[in-house]
């Protein structure tokens, strides 16, 4: 009898372990991927109370532990990877500077979504190989280090019930929408729920965080888009651009090497907060330069051009001791330019 128990028992540990292997292995062919919650800035934190990741394949991927952190775009945060293609997300929260819990309960478009999580986007130089870099590809040699996965889905809360969704890959992230929360009218039971292991009460939370003048306004703006695209020059004949790095006031970020950085696209893009760029003029003339824009004044100018064309160019002396920078050829007025000397090294940097 005995015996029997042990073979009955090593059967079942055999189980197990195999069990346990079959869903590593199906873990291992479904995307992987990061969840982030972030919010403006600390005062618009958010707590969630149950939430949920909905995936093409039927797998359960959650958020999270803890509330919002970070900046618009990036919550500074990661924990455990997910696995599947997200194609939605269900999640309650409750917003404490309004004294209101939300759901959020979404579905993306699943082609888009399955097109997104394919994509490999380049964020630097591969010195290995040769081949000319594009934006992005759907297939990366096992050890091309150029392009980059899907890695990241990016949550962000906004007042009001306003989220925004990002896909980032590394250095470059885009936005995939815009979505509305809806405000629970019943919450007592979430009341009870989230309260619970609070050292506040809802009435405290309330005296301390409540603002009634928040509005969603701010980053709804920063969603609007026009069509351009950065050009950076200059009239010195050994002038050779490498990357590009810019930043968005919506939460989008990305980066261009070169020669992509040579011939940037013409398309919709967000109001600019930063743009990096490197360039050389030969051995040991190794420069950096970074432009920051101001979101009302740099939209103004773009209303104001009534154009569906337009470029911001950044004019860079012919002794490199600095840059201005245009919108169509007329003065952008810009925050910051600061400038500085290199020495990051290119594929076709100056030897």
């Amino acid at each position: 009898m005995d015996k029997i128990k042990k073979i009955v028992s090593y059967c079942s540990l055999v189980a197990v372990a195999f069990t346990q292997l079959i869903s590593c292995q199906m873990k291992k062919e479904l995307p992987q991927f990061h969840v982030e919650m972030c919010d403006p800035e600390s005062k618009y934190r958010i707590e969630p109370v149950y939430d949920n990741i909905k995936t093409l394949q039927g797998n359960r991927a959650s958020f999270p532990y803890g509330g919002s952190s970070g900046e618009w775009g990036d919550s500074h945060k990661s924990w455990t990877e997910q696995y599947g293609t997200p194609i939605g997300a269900d999640i309650t929260y409750y917003a404490r500077y309004e004294d209101t819990f939300y759901r959020l309960n979404i579905d993306f478009p699943v082609e888009k979504m399955e097109d997104l999580t394919k994509r490999f986007y380049c964020n630097n130089e591969d010195l290995e190989y040769n081949e000319e870099l594009k934006e992005y590809v759907y297939e990366r040699k096992f050890d091309q280090r150029a392009y980059t996965e899907f890695r990241d889905l990016v949550f962000g809360f906004a007042p009001k019930g306003m989220v925004v969704v990002w896909l980032r890959y590394g250095a470059t992230q885009k936005e995939l929408g815009r979505y509305q929360a809806e405000v629970v009218k019943d919450d007592a039971a979430l009341e009870k729920k989230l309260f619970a292991s609070w050292s506040m009460n809802r009435k405290q939370v309330r005296e301390k965080h409540f603002n009634p003048d928040i509005s969603p306004v701010k980053w709804d703006n920063y969603r609007t888009k026009y069509v351009w695209r950065p050009v950076i020059t200059s009239i010195n004949s050994n002038f050779r651009l490498f990357d590009v790095m810019t930043e968005y006031f919506n939460g989008e970020f990305e980066i261009a090497v070169r020669p992509i950085s040579l011939h940037p696209a013409k398309r919709k893009r967000a109001i600019p907060s930063a743009i990096t760029f490197f360039w050389e003029t030969g051995k040991g003339e190794k420069f950096e330069g970074r432009v920051f824009f101001d979101w009302q004044k740099t939209n103004e100018q773009f209303k104001n051009e009534n154009t569906g064309d337009n470029e911001i160019q950044i004019k860079i002396s012919e002794d490199n001791s600095g840059f201005e920078v245009f919108l169509n050829n007329k003065p952008l007025e810009t925050v910051n330019k600061r400038l500085y000397l290199s020495e990051r090294k290119f594929k076709e940097s100056y030897k």
